[in-house]
């Protein structure tokens, strides 16, 4: 979509917003609310923009009469190009999910309950991130460790309406291996060992996203368990939920009710599909790039954690910092603030080589 249309949508809903009927539909106001949050900043950029305009002209026609106004003039000037490159980057097309929420899993990797505790430290970490920008969590699974860390979890991610940023826009860069150097709270002789976990962060697909046939489905019902494999429910009320034409397997035995555990796991389901969906399309529209920031790949090593020198590192964008007390206590916006520029850059690249003429 072009300004002016990008203009029209944002005055159609901010109009939609003010009938008291369209939040009878909390969906659909959520839906417009988001997409209005999304909106605001390339109009308010605009109509800045038009003001400063409006401002220089004047400034030009009264600076041969009064020396102030040139001065003014050439603040002004450089004024308008920072708005003009603003909106510039603001109107480069965004990837279609970054509205979105996410379902964010940790699942323990090579480092038995090493790797498990430190799950437990991601999962914390990224807990503490919402809180500080203010979204909002919600376990929807958990497998605990015996010493009290996650052999996996999975996590809903969700944002306010008000809020300019979904939750995709941020996470989607913490999909792969996370590694970690440390000492182990097992280790008896002081040694550093390397653990890994993997992360892994999907969009959070609506019913409207994403169609699933019922005959597709194969869902299985057991015992939920705890630490050790012990019983932690005398019902059947754990699901596991086998998507036979993909073969995508979720399992869900957090919730009480077998209703509410198939209920959730067919929300992991549709998100992982939408994934899929996404990543196939993506892989077809631009086999040939090569992105600085990959999120596709979720086997590659994206991150090292590393103890004893308190220092974080990103391995695609070159990141590294030494607060990482302070990134696992949520202190994250650096970290992923490095990556969302990386990806703009790739992406103003991109757009600038359209633009040329062939």
């Amino acid at each position: 979509m072009n300004l002016d249309d990008l203009i029209s949508e944002y005055a159609d809903i901010e109009g939609r917003l003010a009938d008291p009927a369209v939040h009878a539909d909390q969906a659909l106001a959520r839906r417009l609310g988001k997409r209005y949050a999304e909106l605001r900043p390339v109009v308010e950029t605009y109509r800045e923009l038009r003001g400063t305009e409006d401002d220089l002209t004047a400034a030009r026609e009264l600076a041969g009469e009064d020396e102030a106004f040139a001065a003014e003039a050439t603040e002004l000037e450089k004024r308008k190009d920072d708005l003009e490159e603003r909106l510039r980057r603001l109107l480069i097309p965004r990837d279609p999910s970054d509205g979105k929420d996410v379902i964010l899993e940790i699942k323990a990797g090579e480092g038995g309950e090493e790797s498990a505790l430190f799950a437990g430290d991601l999962l914390r970490m990224y807990l503490r991130f919402a809180e500080r920008i203010g979204w909002k969590t919600e376990v929807i699974d958990a497998h605990h460790s015996d010493l009290g860390g996650y052999k996996d979890v999975t996590v809903a991610v969700k944002a306010k309406a008000s809020l300019e940023e979904g939750v995709w826009t941020r996470l989607k860069y913490e999909g792969g291996v996370h590694r970690v150097q440390r000492v182990p709270a097992t280790e008896s002789q002081g040694r550093i060992h390397t653990s890994a976990v993997g992360v892994l962060v999907t969009p959070e697909a609506e019913e409207v996203d994403v169609q699933i046939d019922p005959n597709d489905l194969r869902i299985d019902v057991y015992r939920s368990s705890g630490p050790g494999g012990q019983s932690v429910n005398t019902t059947d009320s754990a699901v596991r939920i086998t998507h036979v034409p993909s073969g995508v397997v979720v399992s869900c035995q957090n919730e009480k009710s077998q209703l509410q555990n198939k209920e959730q796991a067919l929300r992991i389901l549709r998100s992982r599909l939408l994934a899929m969906a996404q990543e196939e399309a993506e892989a077809a529209a631009s086999a040939e790039r090569k992105s600085q920031v990959r999120t596709v790949d979720r086997s590659e090593r994206v991150r090292t954690y590393n103890y004893p020198e308190n220092r974080i590192s990103d391995h695609r964008v070159g990141y590294k910092a030494y607060n990482l007390d302070q990134v696992l206590d949520g202190d994250l916006h650096n970290v992923t603030q490095a990556l969302v520029d990386a990806d703009m850059e790739r992406r103003l690249a991109e757009a600038q080589e359209a633009q040329q003429p062939s």
